[in-house]
């Protein structure tokens, strides 16, 4: 006696208005921004660095430079 194996369900297509099967667009996410804990170790580099030159500032302002340090690079 044979066992029948269960096909494995494929995920259905999405269909569009015009019946074509539409593909999914892939995100990708390396470009998506840095990461928070990427803008964390960055945000601490420049509190010390800001600390060592004696500047005042805040927690705030050093995130947001981080944060568009990383961005635009």
């Amino acid at each position: 006696m044979k066992t029948s194996k269960a096909k494995a369900m494929s995920k259905p297509k999405k269909i569009s208005k015009t019946g074509e099967a539409v593909r999914s667009k892939k995100v990708d996410i390396s470009k998506s921004g840095p990461s928070e804990e990427e803008i964390r170790e960055k945000a601490k580099e420049i509190y010390h660095q800001r600390i060592k030159r004696g500047e005042k500032g805040t927690a705030s302002d050093d995130w947001h430079k981080a944060e568009k340090l990383l961005k635009d690079s």
